[in-house]
């Protein structure tokens, strides 16, 4: 993997903050805004390790600089040498948190989150592990820089377990002239792309695929959907690679019919179903736009999924989001069965759970339906929230029953 950036020295150039700015990081929180810095005492290059002080000269904070909005993402708030131990001690914190939380040389589950960018300490990088691979994605400058020092730790964190380190930033990073991003294995070669997810097969196309290939965050919710699953005729829209699908198959279900835009996801979607169910005669799969396809299905189906992808990225869209949001969960409850559960989801982290909450209120009095909360849905423990930073709170969900 090639990049003309000079390599990273891990010096520690000072950023001193306006009077006032340092709250926000006494608490915890681990970016700062480029609106909070008074001064940078050396010329900084993207991606370097600095120290972040207040306007009284107290230090708050290590992290990697960045031009932009965030201009540090602090990565520690204890003064320290940052060496190569110091992140092999980062990603066996996040390994061992993963232990303690069963995923780890779980029989039924062989693919998780192992590091989840601030929750773990580790802003601006994501590592999703799917049965001896490891994607690594990288979302700044600074941990780009050191993807190969985050691959060496990996593999002394993860020993055996580890059979390759796939690195995918391509499309995360910032299009910076100088910077010059593969996509490419950083260490040795996959053995399977097959994993287990509660006993349920995927085929994981992480070099191809959206995001790292999967998207493991909706794990527990699938799971749940087993739970009403069976004798059901159901709906999965935005389908992508078929998650909820072959859950419900597995589960019992009496017809599935998974629906996507996209003629890679569908395709994806047909390879694991076939992996799991050798007679697919009970599941059809529909290229099409999931607010065309609702149209004239009333009374079709008693179960509906809506996972789309996340309307609003920006807080200037949300009020556009929200009306998409409206729209489309006012189509499913009109359509659904009586007495049939809807699954509904937002990924928009600008759409917190209030505000998702009151706009599925305002869908079911749109659609005149009478609608009851089953459950409140989020991400699972391996996509965990740090306490100092609600903003990695992303997906909402909500499963109801419509009379």
């Amino acid at each position: 993997m090639k990049n003309n950036f000079p390599p990273q020295e891990v010096v520690q150039t000072k950023i001193i903050l306006n009077s006032g700015k340092e709250h926000s990081l006494k608490r915890f929180h681990p970016w700062v805004f480029s609106g909070a810095i008074k001064n940078i005492s050396d010329e900084l290059s993207e991606g370097d390790v600095v120290e972040v002080y207040s306007s009284k000269n107290e230090y708050l904070g290590t992290g990697h600089y960045q031009k932009g909005t965030i201009s540090v993402r602090l990565f520690s708030f204890s003064q320290t040498e940052v060496n190569d131990s110091f992140w092999e001690n980062k990603i066996s914190k996040a390994y061992q948190y993963r232990k303690t939380i069963g995923l780890v040389n779980n029989p039924k589950t062989n693919a998780y989150r192992l590091v989840f960018g601030e929750a773990d300490g580790l802003p601006g990088l994501i590592i999703d592990f799917y049965n001896g691979t490891a994607v690594m994605q990288a979302h700044s400058i600074g941990m780009h820089l050191i993807r190969e020092t985050l691959a060496n730790a990996l593999k002394k964190v993860m020993g055996e377990t580890l059979k390759a380190v796939y690195y995918k930033s391509v499309d995360t990073l910032p299009k910076i002239d100088s910077l010059i991003v593969e996509n490419a294995y950083l260490f040795g070669k996959p053995e399977t792309n097959e994993i287990l997810e509660n006993g349920n097969k995927f085929f994981i196309d992480w070099e191809n695929g959206q995001k790292t290939g999967f998207f493991l965050d909706q794990r527990d919710n699938r799971q749940l959907l087993s739970t009403y699953a069976k004798g059901k005729k159901i709906l999965n829209t935005f389908c992508y690679s078929g998650g909820f699908s072959v859950y419900a198959l597995n589960a019992g279900a009496s017809e599935v019919h998974s629906v996507d835009s996209s003629q890679k996801a569908i395709d994806l979607t047909e390879k694991n179903i076939l992996l799991n169910q050798s007679d697919n005669t009970n599941h059809q799969s529909f290229v099409a736009d999931t607010f065309q396809f609702l149209n004239h299905k009333e009374n079709v189906y008693e179960l509906i999924i809506l996972d789309p992808p996340a309307f609003a990225k920006h807080r200037n869209v949300t009020h556009n989001a929200v009306m998409g949001y409206k729209r489309l969960n006012a189509e499913a409850m009109r359509q659904i069965k009586s007495g049939g559960i809807l699954f509904t989801f937002s990924c928009s982290q600008v759409i917190d759970s209030n505000l998702f909450h009151n706009t599925i209120t305002s869908a079911a009095i749109q659609a005149g339906r009478n609608v009851r909360v089953l459950h409140r849905l989020s991400q699972p423990a391996d996509h965990a929230v740090n306490m100092y930073h609600p903003e990695g709170e992303y997906l909402k969900g909500l499963v109801v029953y419509v009379e």
